[in-house]
C-alpha cells in the first residue's frame, strides 16, 4: 500500500475493449494492493470490475486530450481496459502506482502470498496432495522389471531442476546416472517421461549433451544403450532434438550440441526445428495485434496471420508430437527428446506425444497430471517465462500457450476424444499468469520447496476439479477410448487442418454476437432441462400441498423421428457416431446455473453486478458439423448471429475447498 497515493479517483470513465463494449461507463476507480477495481455509478447494476495486478502486463499512457488523461491495461490473458481520468494529476499517480505494483519484485509481493489464506492447516495439506504423480506412474505400469525408481536425485544432488522422484533404466547404475548428468546441460540427464505397456517403447526426455565439435561421454552412451536396452523389442532408439538443425549446430562452438552418431551407435538422430523462445515471443505479439484489428479487411487478416508464423510453430509442435506417438505406438521404438535446456520445447514435445497416445491424459484429471508431470515437476521455468516476477524480458516466452493451443487444435479435429472445453484451457492459462494460486510458481520442484509454497499457499488443482461441470465436453465419449492402442490419435497436419484461436487471442467479435458451437448448444441445453425440472418439481409440490395428494404425471410417449441415413456416415477423425435418439444426459450429471456461475469466483478480472458471486464467460470455439459427425446444432439456436534472470542463456539466443479460499479477493466485497 505504500506505493499508493491516490486509492480513489470519482467519476472514471471505463472501457472494457475486449468484452465489445462501445459506450464507456463512469464510477469509482479503487485502487489496492493487488486489484485495481471499478464500481459503475449505475444505481441499478453497480457492476464491478476486478482486474488483478500481477494479470497486467503493461500501462500505457497516450498523451492527454482536452477531455481528460487515458490509461491503457493490457492483460496477459489478452484483455484491454480503458480508463478515462480527467485529472491530469490523479492519472499521473495511479499511473505511477500501477506501473509498480504490476511488476512484483519479490514472491511475498504476488497475490498469492500476499495474505494468509482463512483456510486451516489440513485443507490446504489436501489441495497440494490432489494430484498423485506416484499414482501416474503406477496406473503406466512403472515401476517393473524394465525401469525403476531411483534414489540419485533425492537431495536434487544430481539436478536442481529435476524432481527429486526418478524412474530410470533398470541396468543403469548411480554411476552411469551421474556420469551421464555431468556430460549433459545444466544436469538434466535422460529419464522416463512416458511408458507405453502395448509395446513397452518409452518416451524420456533430458538436455543437450555437452559434446561440442569432438567430445564424447561413455557414461552417456552407456545412458542411451539402457535405454535401448529397456524395450526388448527394439535394437535402437530415436534422439528427437526439437531444434533447427542450424541452431543446434552453431551450440557446437559454445561446447553443447546434439548426438554424434558415430558415438552413439544405436541411434536414430531427427531433428525437428522448433523455433526458439525468443522467435516464440515475437510471433505471438504478432498474432495478438491480427486479433486486436477492428474490422479488418480479408486481406489484412489473412497477411497479419501469416506474417505473425503462429500457427507455423503451433504445426511444428505437433509435428514432434506426432512423430514420437507414431514411433512409440505403431514402430514399438523408445524415443528420447530434447532441445538445449529440456524445459520448453522438451516439455511441449513429450506432452503433446503423451496427450496422442494415452486417452487418460485427454480427460480433466488426466489432464492436471499431464501439466503436473511433464511442465510443473520437470523444471519448466514458469517464473522466467510468464514474467511473474519484474525481470528480463528477453526470458518471456508463450512455450505453454503453445502447449495449450495445440491441445485445442486437436479437440477441433477430435471433439468427442476430449473429456475438457476450451473454457478449461483459458482457464488454466489464466491461472498460469495470474499467481492466484502457488502451482505456478518458480522454476523448479526445488525451488518452490525451497519457498515453502505448501505452508504458504494453495493448489489450483482442486479449485478447477471442484470447477469440472463448466468445464466438461458434453460431445466426449469415454467408451471410444477404452483400448489404448484404439484411442491413439492421428491428426492430419495439414496446413488447412488449422485454425486461428479465437476464443484466446479474439474473445468477441466487435460486432455481431458469437457464432455457438454444438458443445456449447448442448450444453446450455442441458441447463435448461434442469432448470425445467426444477421448475416442475417445484410446481408438484404446491399442487400437493394445496389438494392434499402427491401429484403423478402421465408419461407420454413421444415419436422420434429417424435420423437421417446422410448424418450416419463417417465424417471426420473420430469414430462414426449414430445418433437415433435426443442427444440427454443423466440427472446425477446435470449442474445447476447457481453452481456455474458460483465457480467464476476465482477469476482474476471479473465484471458482474453487486451481489452476484461469479461469472460464466461464454464459450467461444467453434465447430464445425463435418468435423464433429454431428448435424449443426447452431441453426436451432435462439442466440443467431454469424457462423531472478537465467544466469546462462544458450549461445544461439536459444536460453531456452469448499469455500474457494480467494473469493473474497476476487468477487464483489
Amino acid at each position: 500500500m505504500e506505493h499508493i497515493r491516490t486509492p480513489k479517483v470519482e467519476n472514471v470513465r471505463f472501457l472494457d475493449r475486449s468484452s465489445g463494449q462501445r459506450k464507456a461507463s463512469v464510477g469509482t476507480l479503487y485502487l489496492s494492493a493487488t486489484h485495481t477495481i471499478f464500481v459503475e455509478n449505475n444505481p441499478e447494476s453497480r457492476k464491478e470490475t476486478w482486474v488483478l495486478h500481477s494479470l497486467v502486463s503493461s500501462v500505457d499512457r497516450p498523451p492527454p486530450t482536452p477531455s481528460g488523461s487515458q490509461l491503457i491495461l493490457r492483460c496477459k490473458d489478452f484483455h484491454v481496459f480503458s480508463l478515462f481520468i480527467q485529472q491530469e494529476r490523479e492519472c499521473t499517480e495511479i499511473h505511477t502506482a500501477l506501473n509498480r505494483l504490476t511488476r512484483p519484485e519479490s514472491y511475498s509481493e504476488l497475490y498469492c502470498l500476499s495474505f494468509n489464506p482463512n483456510v486451516n492447516i489440513e485443507d490446504r495439506a489436501q489441495s497440494w496432495s490432489f494430484i498423485d504423480l506416484m499414482s501416474d506412474y503406477k496406473r503406466m505400469g512403472v515401476p517393473n522389471n524394465l525401469w525403476v525408481h531411483t534414489a540419485a536425485n533425492s537431495e536434487y544432488k544430481v539436478c536442481d531442476s529435476y524432481p527429486s522422484e526418478l524412474f530410470v533404466p533398470k541396468s543403469a547404475p548411480p554411476s552411469i546416472i551421474v556420469g551421464s548428468s555431468r556430460f549433459r546441460s545444466r544436469g538434466r540427464f535422460p529419464v522416463l517421461s512416458y511408458f507405453h505397456q502395448d509395446t513397452l517403447a518409452a518416451v524420456c526426455r533430458c538436455s543437450q549433451p555437452l559434446s561440442g565439435f569432438s567430445g564424447r561421454c561413455h557414461e552417456d552412451e552407456m545412458m542411451l544403450q539402457a535405454l535401448m536396452k529397456s524395450n526388448p523389442g527394439s535394437d535402437y532408439i530415436y534422439v528427437v532434438d526439437t531444434r533447427p538443425k542450424l541452431n543446434a549446430m552453431a551450440n557446437k562452438a559454445a561446447g553443447k550440441g546434439y548426438e554424434n552418431e558415430d558415438h552413439y551407435s544405436n541411434i536414430k538422430l531427427q531433428f525437428i526445428g522448433i523455433e526458439n523462445i525468443h522467435v516464440m515471443r515475437s510471433s505471438q505479439q504478432k498474432i495478438i495485434d491480427v486479433g486486436e484489428m477492428r474490422s479488418p479487411s480479408m486481406t489484412d487478416f489473412l497477411w497479419g496471420l501469416e506474417n505473425s508464423g503462429w500457427l507455423k510453430h503451433i504445426k511444428a509442435i505437433l509435428d514432434a508430437g506426432v512423430f514420437i506417438a507414431r514411433a512409440v505406438a505403431d514402430e514399438g521404438v523408445s524415443v528420447l527428446v530434447h532441445c538445449s535446456d529440456g524445459w520448453d520445447r522438451t516439455a511441449q514435445a513429450c506432452s503433446v506425444a503423451s496427450i496422442l497416445l494415452d486417452p487418460h491424459y485427454r480427460t480433466i484429471q488426466g489432464f492436471m497430471v499431464l501439466i503436473e508431470k511433464d511442465w510443473v515437476s520437470f523444471g519448466h521455468k514458469f517464473s522466467h517465462r510468464y514474467a511473474h516476477l519484474d525481470g528480463d524480458p528477453r526470458e518471456v516466452s508463450p512455450v505453454l500457450d503453445q502447449f495449450l493451443e495445440c491441445v485445442w487444435q486437436l479437440s477441433e479435429q477430435f471433439p468427442c476424444a476430449f473429456e475438457f472445453n476450451q473454457r478449461f484451457l483459458i482457464s488454466i492459462h489464466t491461472y498460469v499468469y495470474s499467481c492466484q494460486y502457488g502451482t505456478f510458481l518458480g522454476n523448479s520442484e526445488k525451488e518452490r520447496r525451497d519457498m515453502r509454497l505448501r505452508d504458504r499457499s494453495h493448489s489450483v488443482w482442486p479449485q478447477l476439479w471442484k470447477d469440472r461441470s463448466k468445464y466438461t465436453n458434453p460431445l466426449y465419449q469415454n467408451q471410444l477410448s477404452q483400448n489404448q492402442s484404439q484411442g491413439v490419435l492421428r491428426p492430419n497436419t495439414s496446413p488447412y487442418c488449422f485454425k486461428m484461436w479465437k476464443g484466446l487471442y479474439h474473445h468477441m467479435d466487435k460486432s455481431v454476437p458469437p457464432r455457438q458451437s454444438p458443445a456449447d448448444f448442448l450444453s446450455a441445453v442441458r441447463e435448461e432441462s434442469h432448470q425445467l425440472e426444477e421448475e416442475l418439481t417445484n410446481h408438484q409440490e404446491r399442487i400437493a400441498a394445496l389438494t392434499g395428494r402427491p401429484v403423478t404425471w402421465e408419461k407420454v410417449q413421444v415419436p422420434r423421428r429417424r435420423v437421417s441415413q446422410q448424418w450416419q456416415r463417417y465424417l471426420g477423425p473420430d469414430p462414426p457416431t449414430t445418433y437415433t435418439q435426443p442427444i440427454t444426459s443423466p440427472a446425477h450429471e446435470l449442474s445447476s446455473k447457481a453452481a456455474n456461475h458460483k465457480a467464476g469466483t476465482a477469476h482474476p478480472h471479473l465484471t458482474l453486478p453487486l451481489g452476484v458471486k461469479g461469472h460464466d464467460p461464454s464459450d467461444l470455439c467453434t465447430c464445425s458439423d463435418l468435423e464433429s459427425g454431428v448435424a449443426d446444432l447452431s441453426s436451432h439456436s435462439s442466440s443467431g448471429g454469424d457462423d531472478g534472470k537465467d544466469p546462462d542463456p544458450d549461445p544461439d539466443l536459444d536460453p531456452d475447498p469448499e469455500t474457494d479460499p480467494y473469493e473474497a479477493a476476487s468477487t464483489t466485497a
